[in-house]
């Protein structure tokens, strides 16, 4: 533990810096990512002296100040154009991608960690972050690993090398995990590797350990991108009088957005005053085709991609959040949709009951079935008592659990205590 201290008052020192217990941060993302944005930005723009490194898997820039950013492609991801955004494809599409990268994205590792490789030997970290198990926590296990047989310390490191920390979003165990058999080698590897592990849920933790991840590695469990930020996401002086229903989910192949279309029908035949908003869909061409087929045009806005102060006064114009996923973590949008008073409505997983518990704070329902997600939005919209309960119970609930200022805080000590 001196000699890592020691080092690190000697990397500052080098850099012309005063020791101001400053760290040097390498983060392995998909830097597009408003979850990986919301969670650096609160090490870059803060006045302690950190050196942010950014390893991204996708094209793109930066809106805050950084160190330097290196584009490191896994997994196919060079063939994404740089002006798209995580996500923006049919559920279609998305979904033979993904079992594309599933079975093939493995192989690519190898050569993407020896670029990695040579960016963490020019950076020399004290912390590398991976944001997600496929396929940064993978491509870092390998790059860290200095190749079969070789020692990383020995090839690499002049004394210790950096200490590996892997996020968890989500599916990363539930839905990629078990997929391949390649997968599965990559995901223990992972999970052997890292020194750390950040986790969405407490699933998740579990899930890890179930994975390799040995008792004695620390754990800290905090939303994906650190938490809501509470002037921007607040409940409306008043409550929402129109029966208004948000599914801020877009289009992902492990969201079943054709069972919630397929919901508002059902829903429309006994409150025909409802009225559907649904983010980063517009002109997606599967649900354009759900819309018209299902003759509920005029009950539906279509909306794009929107910032994050955008998407604070949807959530306050509407009275019900719906998320009828079948693979997650904790939804930061179900998160920032609750804070700001909607009724959250959501797949009944395991991860999500550590959130809602069914029928006091919202209604877990079988988002592969129509008419349980169409019962559950018909009793939110008439269930005022509950609705106005619920809200009550989870703005206390995200202020003790989801605050994002509360929750970097505690990230900056678990970052602190693994460097030791």
């Amino acid at each position: 533990m001196i000699q890592v201290h020691c080092l690190n008052i000697l990397r500052l020192t080098n850099a012309g810096n005063e020791y101001n217990h400053g760290m040097r941060l390498l983060f392995v993302t998909d830097a597009r990512s408003p979850i990986s944005q919301n969670w650096i930005r609160f090490f870059a723009e803060r006045e302690r002296g950190d050196e942010i490194y950014i390893a991204s898997t996708f094209e793109c820039e930066m809106d805050f100040p950084i160190k330097r950013l290196e584009f490191t492609p896994v997994a196919f991801s060079a063939a994404k154009k740089q002006t798209s955004r995580p996500g923006s494809a049919s559920a279609r599409t998305l979904g033979l991608r993904t079992l594309f990268r599933q079975w093939f994205g493995p192989l690519t590792i190898p050569r993407s960690a020896k670029k990695l490789r040579a960016f963490i030997r020019e950076v020399q970290p004290d912390i590398v972050h991976a944001m997600r198990v496929p396929y940064e926590g993978m491509l870092t296990a390998r790059a860290l690993s200095g190749g079969l047989g070789t020692p990383f310390a020995k090839t690499l490191w002049t004394t210790l090398p950096p200490k590996f920390i892997v996020s968890t979003w989500g599916n990363d165990f539930t839905l990629h995990a078990p997929s391949t058999p390649l997968m599965r080698y990559y995901t223990r590897l992972t999970m052997n590797k890292v020194n750390a592990l950040h986790a969405d849920t407490e699933r998740d933790v579990r899930l890890a350990r179930e994975w390799g991840l040995s008792g004695d590695k620390a754990a800290l469990v905090v939303p994906g991108n650190g938490g809501v930020r509470s002037n921007v996401f607040y409940q409306a002086v008043e409550p929402v009088k129109n029966p208004v229903i948000i599914n801020p989910r877009g289009v992902r192949p492990y969201v079943r957005n054709d069972s919630f279309f397929k919901a508002i029908p059902l829903v429309l035949a006994k409150r025909n005053d409802a009225r559907f908003l649904c983010t980063s869909m517009q002109g997606e061409a599967q649900v354009l085709q759900w819309v018209r087929e299902l003759k509920i045009e005029y009950a539906v806005q279509l909306l794009p991609l929107v910032s994050h102060t955008e998407m604070g006064d949807i959530f306050r114009a509407a009275q019900i959040v719906v998320s009828p996923s079948v693979h997650d973590g904790t939804p930061n949008s179900l998160l920032e949709g609750m804070a700001c008073g909607c009724f959250p409505i959501a797949g009944d997983l395991e991860s999500i009951r550590e959130w809602i518990t069914h029928g006091r704070n919202g209604l877990l329902v079988d988002p592969n079935d129509q008419q349980s997600i169409a019962d559950a939005i018909l009793l939110g919209l008439e269930r005022e008592d509950l609705r106005q309960d619920a809200a009550d119970l989870n703005a206390k609930m995200i202020s003790a659990r989801a605050d994002y200022g509360v929750n970097m805080e505690r990230v900056e000590e678990f970052y602190e205590e693994v460097v030791k």
